[in-house]
């Protein structure tokens, strides 16, 4: 079996990888462009396109140079731009995430502690510590995986994606910002800014990640279930190409006495709105089960 070592050498601007087999290095040279400024940034993708790739923390960039996912020209760097970074929140406004923002920096936040614990918490369930030091909760939005640990509690909450490119800001909800698996709205001269995500008083949400292992580990099925009053939101992923809401579940749970019946009728329902696969990871009956099970446990908690 081929194995291979991969790191990333900024100052000699190389991506080097290891060919166990062959035992011989291969070199990959690159430009490396660390611009100060979203203005600067946006200038930069505009004259690269295709040929640029955006560097945040770098855990995800790192992995598709090692497995020739992306074959870059010029890696722009934005880890330098203030504006990028933080975690703002105040009750009117909501929860705002930087682009720069750490895993671990969101799972600490005293706000997001107090008032979104279940987004803390898929944070906290991202790679490793070391990992959380550096992934960002927007570089996990923008790799646009259907199985982003840190996306589902954004989608409960119909978070909004803010953009800046040439022609200025704009603003897209999460639901329709990914597109397909790794696609999105992006486009090649523009970067997420931040993401911003409403308070709602008496909201409660549960978090829940499946995997084999407890940490670093791929999810095989990850959902974050809220209900504020009478009302549910259900958002899961790696259940379609994108992570999604479960909008026929949540209308038929909507302001329903929660018992048996009714989380085996709408364990019935969520059935029909996933499409879950077999790959290396689980099997689609795995999926399906475990799925079933996330909502019926999930819906248990937030009613006793």
């Amino acid at each position: 079996m081929q194995q291979w070592l991969a790191f990333l050498v900024i100052s000699s601007l190389y991506f080097i990888k290891y060919n166990a087999n062959n035992k011989e290095f291969i070199m990959r040279e690159f430009e490396y462009v660390a611009p100060k400024t979203v203005k600067e940034a946006i200038n930069i993708l505009g004259s690269y396109k295709e040929k640029a790739t955006v560097l945040a923390g770098g855990t995800d960039v790192v992995i598709r140079l090692r497995d020739e996912i992306i074959d870059p020209e010029f890696i722009v760097d934005i880890k330098h731009i203030d504006e990028l970074k933080g975690i703002k929140f105040d009750k009117k406004e909501g929860l705002y995430v930087g682009a720069l923002a750490t895993m671990h920096e969101i799972e600490n936040d005293k706000y997001v502690k107090e008032f979104y614990p279940y987004y803390g918490k898929a944070c906290g369930h991202v790679g490793s510590k070391q990992v959380r030091n550096k992934a960002t909760s927007i570089g996990n939005l923008c790799t646009a995986s259907p199985l982003g640990d840190s996306l589902t509690p954004m989608f409960c909450l119909d978070a909004t994606v803010v953009i800046e490119g040439p022609k200025g800001k704009r603003e897209v909800p999460v639901r329709e910002f990914i597109t397909f698996v790794r696609k999105t709205v992006l486009e090649r001269d523009e970067i997420v800014l931040g993401v911003k995500m409403p308070y709602i008083e008496g909201l409660k949400g549960i978090y829940t990640k499946n995997a084999r292992r407890h940490e670093v580990d791929l999810s095989n099925i990850v959902a974050t279930i809220c209900k504020v009053n009478d009302e549910y939101r259900i958002a899961y992923g790696s259940v379609a190409p994108t992570p999604i809401r479960l909008v026929k579940t949540e209308e038929f749970l909507k302001c329903k006495t929660i018992n048996d019946k009714m989380i085996e009728e709408a364990k019935a329902i969520l059935v029909s709105e996933i499409s879950p696969i077999t790959d290396l990871r689980a099997t689609k009956e795995y999926r399906i089960s475990v799925s079933q099970s996330i909502l019926e446990n999930s819906l248990k908690a937030l009613n006793s």
